[in-house]
């Protein structure tokens, strides 16, 4: 059984980021630091030591008397530690530790606050890495070009897992198109996916919530600078936490909200499985209401699901309209996008794929009620070609007008760039704009580069993130 402390640890689906390797250096050598300490401490059975390294609101997720009992009843009696390695260090902020000792390993994760105190600390038993698949999984690659060839050799290191199902694949380099299909949409249906098959996009939905707010803004109605307030009910703007977030703070992830609202688990019938399902406009205008910031607006880079799902909110009370609606009518029409929608109907629902988690097992793909847009849309290949074409053609059109200003750098702190919803990467030293998302049954990734005509679009049924295969694939393209 995982056994679990933290202050506030809530899974956020598509996290982003590949961060710039000096400062992703600087932070493992921080969180490193911490579990030496915590190594001393453990060989000392000083829990009240590492207590002391963590920060207020682990403290106040626990007590010091509970945290000690937990040390010496499930982490001081298994005895010393034999040996350890750095397992992974996860979007520059979690780092998990293969901790061994004389009969059993264990999983150490850990992660640090913006002052460096210990915000998570969570042991599980060790689990050796996922195993491949015992056959060749069938693809649509027919290994004819080099960039077949390229592609086929680090999709394979993805799609040959034991856990993973299904993987789409789209190349857009020089003008010319190149897409591929690996696996199957639902385990043992042996049907490949196609480049019309419908996959949860998740966090990139984020880029189409930019693009809806930068469209509004070009329109006149309203203003990145803005402040949040101005188009909140009253009882909710009087929050005086609230007065300083702008509309670009949410967008761009500086707006000091934390990455979800502290009442997200209240909702009626939440599930673990389907977590934004129930979390409703009144919930979410409650937490608001009386909620404070963990730090001053455009300051700081913090991944909030919250904000995003705000600002979709505001949009919709705008303009009047829901959010998937403005998604079709400013977006995916004009485009002839026909594929991407957050509800599917009688047409769409059957080319969408059966999900998995990370482990392999069938999950319910997830809804959204008031944080729809951070991460509800579902799409497929040939669209999100025809979207990423799009957003690095540029023309006279109001589309193209409101791309041009997400692209826009609105945040850059020296480790995240950020415009409006999308994010940059650097991949050997080129930058791309770039998001990726994931459900607990879904990954998926868009990055591209204007100057070299590249796209790179990736989308999986599987929870096992799609972000090392994207990356190497431009990392042998570009």
């Amino acid at each position: 059984m995982t056994k679990v402390l933290r202050g506030i640890l809530i899974s956020c689906f598509g996290l982003l980021l590949t961060s710039q390797v000096n400062a992703q250096a600087r932070q493992l050598r921080k969180t490193d630091s911490v579990f030496k300490l915590i190594k001393k401490h453990i060989y000392t059975k000083d829990a009240d030591a590492i207590y002391d390294l963590a920060d207020t609101r682990f403290r106040q997720s626990i007590s010091q008397g509970v945290f000690r009992d937990f040390l010496f009843r499930e982490v001081f009696s298994l005895g010393l530690i034999k040996k350890d390695s750095l397992v992974s260090f996860v979007n520059n902020v979690t780092a998990a530790y293969k901790i061994q000792y004389e009969n059993a390993a264990f999983l150490l994760s850990l992660s640090l606050d913006d002052g460096d105190k210990l915000d998570l600390f969570k042991l599980e038993p060790y689990t050796e890495p996922v195993k491949n698949k015992k056959s060749l999984v069938p693809s649509t690659n027919s290994l004819k070009t080099k960039t077949d060839s390229v592609v086929d050799v680090v999709a394979r290191k993805y799609i040959q897992k034991a856990n993973t199902a299904g993987l789409s694949l789209g190349i857009l380099k020089n003008g010319a198109i190149s897409t591929y299909n690996y696996g199957e949409t639902k385990r043992d249906n042996g049907q490949l996916p196609t480049v019309n098959t419908i996959f949860e996009i998740a966090s990139i939905s984020k880029t189409f919530t930019a693009t809806l707010l930068a469209w509004y803004v070009n329109e006149g109605k309203l203003n990145l600078n803005d402040p949040i307030t101005k188009y909140l009910p009253d009882s909710v703007a009087a929050n005086p936490a609230l007065k300083d977030i702008k509309l670009v703070n949410l967008s761009n992830h500086s707006s000091g909200l934390p990455g979800l609202p502290g009442n997200f688990s209240a909702q009626i019938n939440y599930s673990d499985a389907n977590p934004y399902r129930y979390y409703t406009r009144e919930m979410l205008f409650g937490y608001l209401k009386n909620c404070t910031l963990r730090s001053t607006p455009g300051t700081k880079y913090a991944y909030s699901n919250l904000a995003v799902g705000l600002l979709g909110v505001i949009l919709e009370r705008v303009t009047g309209k829901p959010y998937e609606q403005l998604v079709t009518e400013i977006i995916c029409k004009p485009l002839g996008m026909k594929s991407t929608e957050q509800h599917l109907n009688v047409q769409t629902a059957p080319r969408f794929v059966t999900v998995y988690n990370e482990n392999g097992v069938p999950t319910p793909p997830w809804d959204f009620d008031a944080l729809q847009a951070c991460g509800s849309l579902k799409s497929t290949i040939n669209d999100l070609l025809i979207y990423a074409r799009a957003n690095m053609t540029k023309s006279n059109s109001k589309l193209s007008k409101a791309f041009q200003l997400a692209h826009q750098i609105t945040f850059n702190n020296g480790d995240s760039e950020v415009a409006l919803g999308w994010h940059i990467i650097k991949v050997d030293g080129v930058s791309y704009i770039f998001h990726n998302g994931g459900t607990e049954g879904s990954s998926s990734f868009l990055a591209y580069n204007i100057e070299k005509g590249l796209v790179v679009v990736i989308l999986s049924n599987s929870g096992a993130s799609t972000d090392n295969t994207g990356v190497g694939i431009i990392s042998k393209l570009q």
